[in-house]
């Protein structure tokens, strides 16, 4: 079956969304950590935010930014390709953030198309708290060559498969994850909650979060390989490979890439459900001191 060609508007790329303003509670962090199964104690008491906490100020961003170069009508083909957080400091209660976020690039692929967006988050006063690339993928859709810029890589080294895993975790998610998930992240997509609506997407069922399935990794990294502090981790990324479902567990390997240079150590790392992966291109960078 051929995949259709669709027009991208090309007038979209570099344009910013209008900033979005997001104050963090003790409240609200908390609430995602337990939304998430995190184990960090600092986590769960709201002192301070999970990695993957960063996803929340700017959820509201980065689907305009998408369909402001892909076209609206192509929305229930859009799924979560790949998410790339680059940390410049944690967040904690109290802050007040501000969010924007634009396309950057897009290209036709074999299976669909994607759209890059850059998503940048400041506090008010300007400092900057961590930036974002988010790849759209849209299914069974063709945009053409494509414009503009791509993600920055983070593929897995095929050569790493040699190597023993410096760590290994296996984690649960519960047959509920979703429903709480949802509130706690600000994500209401149906293909999460409702059975028939997941099914009539061409879906098994519900399934978890992709985000939701990146923070459980972000805690493995974190209690694995950073005793635990949220202040080490500079970069996580990750490429959505297939969908997890409520009740599965999930395994994730990370292996060392190379030495420890300018200060941080890099990891590898894959996320499986039996012998599937569900997470390819995993990178984690952690800094071999806090600061």
């Amino acid at each position: 079956m051929t995949t259709p060609t669709v027009e991208f508007d090309t007038s979209g790329l570099g344009e910013w969304t209008d900033p979005q303003r997001f104050e963090v509670t003790a409240e609200r962090i908390a609430d995602y950590a337990a939304a998430t199964n995190d184990p960090i104690e600092r986590h769960l008491a709201g002192e301070v935010a999970p990695p993957v906490f960063a996803v929340v100020p700017a959820f509201t961003s980065m689907a305009p930014a998408a369909l402001s170069v892909a076209p609206v009508e192509l929305l229930m083909k859009l799924v979560h390709g790949e998410q790339d957080f680059h940390f410049h400091r944690p967040i904690r209660p109290g802050d007040n953030l501000v969010v924007r976020a634009k396309p950057i690039g897009f290209e036709g692929r074999e299976n669909g198309s994607t759209v890059v967006v850059y998503v940048e988050t400041t506090t008010d006063g300007g400092e900057l708290v961590n930036e974002q690339w988010m790849t759209a993928f849209f299914r069974k859709v063709d945009a053409g060559a494509g414009l503009g810029e791509q993600a920055p890589a983070h593929r897995f080294d095929e050569s790493l498969r040699g190597q023993a895993p410096v760590a290994s975790i296996t984690q649960h998610i519960d047959e509920n994850q979703t429903f709480r998930y949802s509130p706690a992240s600000g994500d209401p997509m149906p293909i999460h909650l409702d059975d028939e609506i997941a099914r009539m997407s061409g879906l098994p069922g519900i399934i978890n979060h992709g985000l939701c399935t990146m923070a459980f990794t972000s805690w493995a990294a974190l209690t694995e390989l950073a005793d635990g502090r949220v202040e080490r981790l500079r970069r996580l990324a990750v490429r959505f490979a297939k969908p997890v479902l409520p009740g599965q567990d999930i395994a994730t390997q990370f292996r060392q890439v190379g030495e420890s240079t300018r200060g941080t150590t890099s990891y590898a790392y894959e996320t499986s459900v039996g012998n599937e992966l569900v997470i390819k291109d995993g990178l984690a960078v952690i800094a071999d001191t806090e600061t």
